[in-house]
């Protein structure tokens, strides 16, 4: 072999010696990489810090994706919650009001003795009153055992609400009846949700301190529009004017937007968007209708925020199947059947129910969800 060829070979093996056996690795190579490790990384393996660095400087080609986190699982409930045979997908009756008034002369009217009774008899059943505005969130929370109920107001007449020279709200009103129930049934709530409409009360001049109070003392405020029009007769720009025109009256007089809606004669219009939103006039957490049955829990899939049925106030009379589908019916078939009623867990942050409701669950909450 040449002298040259011999020298050249010399080289080549002195090369290949020091590259593997001098410490560092001033190009980044795989030599240094595996002198770390102890030579046990996979084949295409870099080490932590070379694939965090990688996924921050890669293209928009490269495919860096963490894999699928598993499904929110349901966990198992409390004895607490199990002794109180919770169930919170069960029903929610919200109830429809109109005038209270002590010679009813329309369909919709009930006495202030029917209305007193009609509370009584929720305190005596476990009933806690919460707002619309709180259902329609999923915000329910009401002591374990207790189911809760909403109480709503139309039309906002002076028989809802009135305040006496005193200030304090006048006797037989809905406002004095919520609180005298509340005070001789301590864990009744004092509350309601009013659907305003342009009228307020009849307060003449008094709007704004009336509303302020209503606010102060635990009870909310709802948009029923301004002129109680029917919207289901009205093309987008009429709804949301009616809509509209309503929240701009109670910001003005207020300084807070309405958390939901209630249409007059339960009539929706062509386009639920157009009543649900309208950038920078309302947006709305609910939409009630002035149905005939009690509402699904808004933790149920099959609950529909921008649908939400109600149910009239009223006995067990043959007008507009009241027999079967007003309030006092329907309070007697919960009672008879409380295994279909929300029954609450006590714990607002969790979901309890009978492990053979898990299907109904919203797939989104499966993480609250707790079963027994």
């Amino acid at each position: 072999m040449p002298l040259l060829h011999k020298i050249a070979g010399v080289v080549v093996v002195l090369a290949v010696v020091l590259g593997l056996w001098l410490p560092g690795d001033p190009g980044g190579g795989r030599s240094a990489d595996v002198a770390r490790t102890g030579g046990n990384r996979a084949a295409g393996e870099g080490a932590p810090g070379d694939r965090a660095a990688a996924a921050a400087t890669a293209g928009p080609s490269a495919k860096t994706s963490a894999p699928p986190s598993p499904p929110a699982t349901v966990g198992p409930a409390t004895p607490a919650a199990a002794a109180a045979k919770a169930n919170e997908l069960g029903q929610i009756p919200v109830i429809m009001y109109h005038r209270i008034v002590d010679k009813p002369d329309l369909p919709l009217d009930r006495t202030p003795k029917e209305f007193r009774e009609e509370l009584v008899r929720l305190a005596r059943e476990g009933y806690v009153p919460i707002t619309a505005g709180e259902f329609a969130a999923g915000n329910i929370n009401v002591p374990a055992g207790k189911h809760p109920v909403v109480l709503t107001f139309d039309d906002s007449t002076p028989s809802h609400f009135a305040l006496d020279p005193a200030g304090r709200p006048k006797p037989n009103t809905a406002v004095a009846i919520i609180q005298e129930v509340a005070r001789q049934h301590p864990g009744f709530r004092a509350t309601a949700t009013f659907y305003l409409n342009k009228d307020l009360f009849q307060l003449a001049g008094q709007e704004a301190a009336g509303l302020r109070w209503l606010m102060q003392n635990g009870f909310e405020l709802g948009n029923h529009t301004l002129t109680h029009k029917d919207l289901s007769t009205l093309p987008k720009d009429g709804v949301q004017k009616e809509i509209g025109d309503m929240e701009s009256k109670i910001v003005q007089l207020t300084g807070t937007r309405t958390a939901t809606l209630a249409y007059p004669f339960g009539s929706a219009p062509d386009k639920k968007g157009w009543a649900e939103k309208k950038d920078g006039v309302y947006g709305f957490k609910g939409v009630f209708l002035a149905g005939w049955r009690p509402s699904p829990s808004p933790y149920d899939a099959d609950f529909d925020r921008l649908a939400i049925p109600r149910v009239r106030s009223e006995g067990k009379i043959k007008e507009n199947d009241c027999e079967q589908f007003c309030s006092t019916a329907w309070l007697d078939r919960l009672n008879a059947e409380p295994a279909t009623r929300y029954t609450s867990d006590g714990d607002p942050g969790t979901i309890t129910f009978p492990r053979a409701e898990e299907d109904r669950l919203a797939k989104e909450l499966r993480g609250r969800g707790r079963v027994y």
